[in-house]
């Protein structure tokens, strides 16, 4: 499928725009981390072919976010922010600034839309697939980096078990995501 230029360049300042409230939220090492997400979904969606029948990722897309959501809930119980400041050396904003507010409502909220987008076989869909699966597939195993910049011996990082069953179900939407047919999709994002 041939993706416009306009669309092409919507998706790049969108990860552009993610990645710099990333910087201000988490400020630059977390944002490098970020990058694999973000830049490396756009990148995917630029180089695969994607943007076919909602069926083929319906399903690992629903399973992720769960586990997604799983995986938030043991960051948080476990002291993930926490953890990730003492390794950056920033401190954790509060959940309520706007650039951690901001940065929600723009990754998480366009994920939300995946479906409906995906659905009616919008190119910028599969762009916030790839985005998504990339940051649960790829973005997500720095959990098992985190615990080399640490001064204790290599162990459990918060949120690192759940990430063993999260990463898998994304790397299985990316698979599905870059085998779908795309001879019907459509090239314009409205």
């Amino acid at each position: 499928m041939k993706k416009q230029l306009s669309i092409i360049i919507a998706a790049f300042l969108f990860s552009v725009g993610i990645l710099w409230l990333g910087y201000a939220a988490f400020g630059l090492w977390t944002t490098l981390i970020f990058t694999s997400g973000f830049l490396g979904g756009f990148i995917l969606w630029l180089l695969l072919p994607s943007n076919g029948d909602y069926k083929a990722i319906r399903t690992p897309y629903f399973i992720t976010l769960g586990l997604f959501l799983l995986h938030r809930v043991e960051e948080k119980v476990s002291g993930f922010f926490d953890a990730l400041a003492e390794i950056t050396k920033v401190s954790t904003p509060e959940i309520l600034s706007w650039q951690v507010i901001l940065l929600v409502l723009t990754s998480v909220g366009a994920w939300l839309l995946i479906p409906y987008l995906v659905k009616r076989q919008y190119a910028i869909g599969s762009y916030l697939a790839w985005t998504f699966f990339a940051a649960m597939g790829i973005t997500e195993l720095a959990h098992f980096i985190f615990p080399l910049f640490t001064d204790r011996p290599y162990g459990y990082f918060p949120g690192m078990a759940s990430v063993v069953i999260l990463a898998p179900f994304a790397w299985w939407g990316m698979y599905r995501l870059s085998r779908q047919d795309t001879k019907n999709s459509h090239s314009v994002w409205t």
